[in-house]
């Protein structure tokens, strides 16, 4: 038997890294729709509702980061026990998570409208948009539950197939619908309606309904990951899409057409991490079932191609910002300066996300916490600090270098290998 379960580990492995690769390469795919969703509600909408729907979009996020964080914990237990060939144990704590999940997805619902009104005014959303923004957050909800369930058994394939299906139906509710309603209420609808997608489970209900008493994953260490999980998810959220909130709750100080010209920029900043983030993801369900050996050297060669592949981004952005900017017909010097600060500021935060989800599969938790403390700290300069664009510009750069050095710091100290000190002899 141990034998049988040695040879199962390198098979899995093997096949997690190539259906990995898989997804890494959808995900471009899906990144190229996503561009063309923004370029048809640019041409619909006007200035402020396309900048309103992609604020929208954002504070949708902040509402479903409760499924965020337990996708991550249910995707690390279960990677643990797929990975290592334990079959039986991994039947049964996958049917607890199940139940785990879905009792997890009715409370949030619940939380998600209880939170959206006092949110919302906060951030100054109108109520029209609220409704569709709710709609998004439940559909994500439930998508997330789905997800969790697949990547902790390495379904990237089937992952994959759904993203580019999901990009699909965006694409075409969103060409259809804004014809006759051109509002930034269906451009977010149409986020909400992609999700369908993950309907295509059905097809693969058997594979998911694994049968076996289910096995709780509550408990003391679940709890303590849990929460780590959820600093994770903040902290995620704060660096990479909390400026839509600043920017929301300060537009009345921005000039005409500068919404538009914010929102136009950071669609091209913030696709920099998320283009290369499936090899996170691939990384994430890798280190959390193997970390020493040659499975240690695989994961370096993944987290370097990350850091190629972001820097890169941002080298061919910088270069093209103008050209890109005319693809997505929102070019104006204003815009393309932007660009600049606002593509530094997504490096450092792709980076520190690939440290923090590093640690986070390595269970540093003292780093994941620091991590997520650090982005409630960062979004909070910016909110205080950011009064006007030009203001909250010069901020996010300088901000986001220094957590990355602080992080980069303690993550390079955690990676240096213990020394044993040898008993002395008597």
């Amino acid at each position: 038997m141990p034998e049988e379960t040695q040879t199962q580990k390198p098979s899995r492995t093997n096949q997690l890294l190539k259906s990995g690769i898989i997804f890494s390469a959808a995900s471009i795919l899906i990144a190229v729709g996503n561009f063309a969703f923004q370029m048809i509600i640019r041409r619909r909408l006007g200035d402020g509702p396309f900048g309103t729907a992609n604020t929208t979009l954002g504070f949708a996020q902040l509402l479903g980061l409760p499924m965020g964080c337990a996708t991550i914990a249910v995707t690390h237990y279960v990677a643990r026990f797929h990975f290592s060939g334990d079959d039986a144990r991994l039947r049964g704590l996958f049917a607890g998570c199940r139940k785990f999940l879905f009792h997890l997805t009715l409370a949030s619902s619940v939380l998600a409208v209880l939170l959206l009104k006092p949110l919302s005014d906060f951030f100054h959303f109108p109520r029209g948009l609220m409704l569709a923004a709710l709609c998004c957050v439940l559909m994500g909800f439930w998508s997330a539950f789905a997800t969790a369930l697949c990547q902790g058994l390495g379904w990237f394939k089937r992952l994959a197939f759904i993203g580019i299906l999901a990009v699909c139906l965006r694409l075409a509710f969103g060409g259809l619908v804004t014809i006759k309603n051109p509002t930034a209420e269906t451009a977010v609808l149409a986020s909400a309606f992609m999700l369908l997608a993950y309907l295509a489970l059905i097809f693969w209900r058997k594979d998911m309904s694994l049968k076996a008493e289910p096995v709780s994953p509550w408990n003391a260490e679940f709890v303590q990951y849990l929460i780590v999980a959820a600093a994770f998810s903040g902290g995620t959220y704060f660096f990479t899409q909390g400026d839509l909130l600043v920017v929301q709750r300060i537009q009345p100080a921005f000039h005409p057409g500068e919404l538009g010209a914010y929102v136009a920029a950071g669609i091209f900043a913030r696709n920099l991490p998320t283009a290369v983030g499936p090899m996170l993801t691939v990384l994430f369900t890798h280190r959390s079932s193997q970390r020493h050996g040659s499975a240690l050297r695989e994961q370096l060669r993944l987290l370097g191609f990350y850091a190629v592949g972001l820097g890169c981004g941002v080298a061919i952005l910088l270069v093209t910002r103008v050209v890109c900017l005319k693809i997505l017909g929102k070019y104006t010097p204003e815009a393309a300066e932007m660009l600049v600060p606002l593509s530094i500021t997504m490096a450092f935060a792709g980076l520190l996300q690939a440290l923090a989800m590093w640690a986070l599969a390595s269970r540093w938790l003292k780093i994941s916490l620091l991590y997520g403390a650090l982005g409630l700290i960062y979004w909070l300069a910016l909110l205080f600090l950011g009064k006007s664009p030009a203001e909250l510009l010069r901020v996010m750069p300088v901000a986001a270098g220094i957590v990355f050095v602080i992080i980069f710091l303690v993550w390079i100290a955690a990676m240096r290998p213990r020394k044993t000190v040898a008993p002395a002899q008597s």
